[in-house]
């Protein structure tokens, strides 16, 4: 397929650094289920990219533990081998597309193949976040670049769209839905008004959750893209240690019920916030207006809602995961190595926007110092006095009360009672719910959920 693609570009001559390209070779590290969909796609859209770019995406070269599973592709003309070294130093391989996951040996090998002065396009969130301003330092003091744009939201362009289209704006704001498991589970523990375990194991069973779940529940994976998301905005470091992270375990039906009675959704949000104190870095389940766009984005989809001083609010939609949606951004990252290679440019925009020079750590604000509406439940006695002992707390750590509500009478079992805030500061929530938990007429653990009613 490939030598029918050279017959046809038999005129395309160019320099690239100091020799001539008609192509660029690539080799892949990793064949599952993102490196299947991105074999296929270099395979069958071949000519189509070639038109579009002036330059062959010439796929040399997979290389992967497992060299008996059939994949489904027809690998003509393309080198299937377990030895890495083939990859990473090999004379033919110009780009090497890291799509193995994980911390190591990922980033041992992203490492090599750039000093040995070839591109890496990855998806790996968790490296880009963890270890991408060490990699991105080797990328260019090797004059070669490391992109990422698979590794936040899948097939949605938000990292292109942060570099390149929005690069005029001062961004103020970046929030949305960046893990279609989490997302999944919460729709469908409000759709099918099912616990949370049980709408876990359901997700695993359709593949929509990993066999261990932890990244993906406990808003780890959340807070990996949206470090990176946070650090093109705002012109920082990575600093994924920075980031408050909450995830949906402490999520209950019954907080799905009450948020559908007050007319809210809940989501595991990713907020990255620009005010006059800091940046706000943080992820945790939040209620969201039922009538909000946020709202809407249901099942397995992502969603990321970025707020420039002159775009106004941009909304980027679509999936998140999955092969051919991840396979679709990191070909898309080897299409701009082929243009940059067909006009002669390298590193035409820089790994995290801004210029190296540029890039500067700022003051990350403290959860306790951020303000928020809050939803908060107990589980207390049905006795009279019960509320005035809350709401007596509440009261001597300034938090004025919105709305309360309490269903249901009870002479032996506890009842539920809800309170929801006007916006108060985290640090006087957190000491109020520590004082009533104290309180002999509480049963169990007050629960919390932070309410963002600003949020399209």
């Amino acid at each position: 397929m490939l030598a029918v693609i050279f017959s046809h570009h038999e005129s395309l001559s160019f320099f690239y650094g100091s020799r001539i390209v008609k192509s660029l070779g690539i080799g892949v590290l990793g064949f599952g289920t993102v490196g299947t969909g991105t074999v296929k796609l270099l395979l069958e859209n071949s000519e189509l990219m070639a038109q579009r770019t002036g330059v062959a995406l010439n796929l040399v070269r997979i290389c992967d533990k497992d060299l008996q599973t059939d994949r489904g592709v027809d690998l003509t003309g393309v080198e299937l081998t377990d030895s890495v070294d083939k990859v990473l130093d090999g004379d033919d391989i110009d780009v090497v597309v890291e799509l193995i996951g994980g911390y190591e040996p990922a980033r041992s090998f992203v490492e090599q193949a750039l000093k040995n002065g070839k591109h890496v396009v990855t998806a790996n969130k968790a490296l880009i976040a963890l270890h991408g301003n060490d990699l991105l330092k080797t990328a260019a003091e090797a004059g070669v670049q490391l992109l990422f744009e698979a590794s936040v939201a899948g097939a949605v362009p938000v990292v292109k769209a942060l570099r390149e289209s929005l690069a005029a704006n001062r961004i103020e704001e970046i929030y949305g839905i960046l893990n279609g498991t989490c997302n999944y589970i919460l729709t469908q523990m409000r759709v099918n008004q099912a616990p949370f375990n049980e709408v876990l194991a359901d997700a695993q069973k359709k593949g929509y959750a990993e066999a261990d779940p932890t990244f993906d529940i406990d808003g780890i994976d959340t807070a990996h893209k949206l470090t990176i998301l946070a650090a093109i905005a705002f012109g920082t470091p990575l600093a994924f240690d920075q980031v408050h992270v909450e995830g949906i375990r402490s999520i209950t039906d019954v907080d799905i019920l009450w948020a559908n009675r007050m007319g809210y959704r809940i989501k595991l949000l990713g907020i990255a916030r620009r005010t006059e104190d800091g940046l706000e870095l943080r992820i945790h389940p939040t209620m969201v207006p039922e009538n909000s766009m946020v709202a809407s984005v249901e099942d397995v989809f992502n969603a990321v809602f970025v707020k420039g001083d002159y775009s106004g609010t941009t909304m980027y939609h679509g999936r998140g995961a999955g092969e051919k949606p991840t396979a679709g951004a990191v070909v898309a990252d080897l299409i701009d190595l082929a243009r940059d290679a067909k006009s002669k440019s390298k590193g035409r925009v820089a790994g995290l926007s801004y210029l190296d020079k540029h890039l500067k750590e700022k003051p990350i604000r403290a959860l306790n110092d951020v303000e928020s509406q809050y939803y908060l439940r107990f589980s207390v006695e049905d006795r009279p006095g019960v509320l005035a002992e809350i709401t007596a707390i509440l009261r001597d750590q300034r938090i004025s009360i919105k709305t309360v509500n309490q269903d249901g009478r009870s002479s032996t079992d506890s009842v539920p009672l809800v309170i929801m805030t006007h916006r108060a500061k985290e640090e006087n929530i957190r000491a109020s719910l520590a004082a009533i938990e104290k309180l002999d007429v509480v049963s169990e653990k007050p629960h919390l959920i932070r309410i963002e009613n600003s949020l399209s």
